[in-house]
């Protein structure tokens, strides 16, 4: 008849890597039909439950405690394997790591490898927090592979560390690449001109091998866990990582790896990647981007549509655009809302799908998003476009593309606002339309800009020309009047919104300007020194690190206080007196 035994020991700490292989040692002795060795944590307990191994003792043991649970032929069995327990553990150590690396605390293993800049940490999540604290206090960055860290813990983690020019990576980091160095899961790549920051491990992995079966290859990949694009979190790994490329004279292409961030911490993080200088791909993961490419972004759809752009990117550099002067100066203090004013229903609404790109909402009487529905298409408010072909305008009047006198009369409108900087509009020629729209248009156009000029205001009017040189209405003459009465005249409509994008972002960002960034750089070297680091935790990530030939040192680590919450919260205590 089959017989189960535990043994329970007290405080005894062993991480995951040598559970998993005492288990697997104890299952295959003779006679042994099955074999649980976990912390008493409620979540193992549950695996022991599903497994038929839970008994009453094992119920009773303490998070901090290691339970051994033997299932048995027969109980001399089942004994003789746990009185072998000891020996197992011994022999898998004469083997591994530990034979060689004896320090018990993370202060030995820096004075042992002064040079070590890293730490990498996989101990149970109530104690990795405590670890992270003592390695950034010895000025280490931490490659933070341990989950279940609390949220108030990773935020207070991450500031202090962005305060030292220091970099936490997760928690919950499954990968990175450093300087040709793989932590955690992590591929062989080759180096190239490629910069990866992701907040998605398996993301991350993906795209670099991609890279490299592509035929090129990445300066480092950077893990930031997948908090770090929360709210509360507000991104501060992907920043320090996108600061840190920007700056690096290697990487030549950016590529930011996550699922879709908060909306306002993705609105923060692409304006980080605009500043970056150099193409940055982008792959939020569900993520509807508003255009392919704006300015220096590049939106991609896919983790291999990411890889791809990135080694075309790298491989053929686009010629940086003179950024256009915007001249700001000419704008009077609280101009900063564009208004719309479009006979084109279609380029109304590609103009505020471009628009999100530049802005975080326009309204119009026909929105993207219903939340930005004009109270009353005749009053705009904010950033507006108006759709003046809509029926709501076109009752008992004639098309705007015929009959110009509304538009004219909502120009005049918009000229008197003290906060409108831009006008939008278009001029749709060919047969049908007016035949002469720019000899109304124009002098309406002056008109509005000498208005705000008396106001002490600067009004910019930017047209778009829908027409080719076979239209009736004659496409230069219309151009150049337009020209003649002061407006910014162009053919493409998405040249002219992003323009007006650029611009009115511009305005917003001049009257709002982003709180001064408290986050200390990171130093350079941390890409291109050699990568040398002190492990806590999984033995299996310094025999990685080892085989690729880092130096690296293996902390014997047991926790703190045996595991006593109170006792630990007085040593952390004591430590930052």
């Amino acid at each position: 008849m089959a017989v189960t035994k535990v043994e329970v020991r007290s405080g005894a700490y062993y991480d995951s890597v040598v559970l998993m292989q005492l288990q697997r040692s104890l299952a295959a002795l003779p006679g042994v039909l099955d074999a649980g060795v976990v912390m008493g944590t409620d979540a193992n307990k549950d695996v022991l439950a599903q497994s038929d191994l839970l008994t009453p003792e094992a119920q009773a043991a303490g998070a901090d405690d290691l339970v051994i649970v033997v299932r048995a032929e027969d109980e001399a069995v089942a004994q003789s394997a746990l009185d072998q327990v000891d020996e197992l553990i011994a022999a898998r150590r004469r083997g591994g790591v530990e034979e060689e690396y004896f320090p018990k605390s993370l202060e030995s293993a820096a004075e042992m490898m002064p040079d070590a800049r890293w730490v990498l940490i996989s101990v149970a999540g109530r104690y990795a927090a405590g670890v992270a604290r003592d390695a950034l206090r010895l000025d280490k960055h931490v490659f933070l592979y341990s989950d279940n860290v609390s949220l108030e813990d990773e935020i207070s983690l991450k500031q202090t560390a962005a305060e030292k020019g220091l970099l936490v990576m997760g928690p919950d980091c499954g990968t990175a690449i450093v300087n040709g160095v793989g932590l955690g899961f992590a591929n062989g790549v080759r180096r190239g001109p490629i910069g990866v920051v992701a907040a998605a491990g398996t993301g991350l992995q993906q795209v670099t091998s991609r890279i490299h079966q592509l035929g090129s290859g990445i300066t480092c990949g950077l893990g930031t866990g997948g908090r770090d694009l929360s709210e509360e979190v507000g991104a501060v790994t992907i920043r320090q990582g996108l600061d840190l490329l920007s700056r690096d004279p290697e990487t030549k292409v950016i590529v930011l790896v996550s699922k879709p961030p908060a909306p306002k911490v993705a609105e923060e993080v692409l304006r980080a990647a605009r500043r970056a200088g150099k193409p940055v791909v982008v792959e939020f993961i569900g993520y509807s981007a508003p255009a392919r490419q704006l300015d220096n972004l590049h939106f991609a759809a896919t983790l291999d549509e990411a890889a791809e752009l990135a080694v075309q990117l790298a491989a053929s550099p686009p010629a940086a655009e003179p950024a256009a002067d915007l001249n700001l100066e000419r704008f009077a203090p609280g101009q900063r809302y564009l208004r719309g004013l479009f006979s084109g229903g279609t380029l109304a609404y590609e103009a505020q799908l471009i628009l999100k790109g530049y802005l975080p909402g326009v309204y119009s009487n026909a929105p993207l998003d219903k939340s930005y529905r004009l109270a009353n298409s005749l009053v705009s408010q904010a950033h507006t476009i108006v759709d003046l072909g809509e029926d709501e305008f076109t009752v008992g009047r004639l098309h705007p593309m015929m009959d110009n006198d509304l538009r004219i009369r909502r120009l005049y409108q918009e000229a008197d606002d003290p906060e409108v900087a831009v006008v939008m509009l278009d001029v749709v020629l060919g047969y049908g339309a007016h035949p002469d729209p720019a000899s109304e248009l124009a002098p309406a156009i002056a008109k509005a800009r000498a208005q705000a000029e008396e106001a002490g205001r600067y009004l910019e009017v930017a047209v778009v020309v829908t027409g080719t040189d076979e239209d009736p209405q004659d496409l230069n003459a219309q151009i150049q009047q337009l020209k003649d009465a002061g407006a910014w005249v162009e053919t493409s409509n998405e040249a002219m919104v992003r323009y007006v994008g650029r611009l009115v972002r511009a305005l917003d960002q001049a009257a709002n300007p982003p709180p001064a960034e408290t986050m200390k750089p990171v130093d350079l070297d941390v890409l291109h020194q050699p990568l040398a680091a002190i492990n806590v935790g999984l033995e299996s990530f310094t025999e990685s690190l080892k085989a690729q030939g880092a130096p690296v040192i293996q902390v014997d680590w047991r926790p703190p206080a045996g595991g006593d919450e109170k006792l630990m919260a007085i040593l952390e205590r004591m430590k930052k007196k």
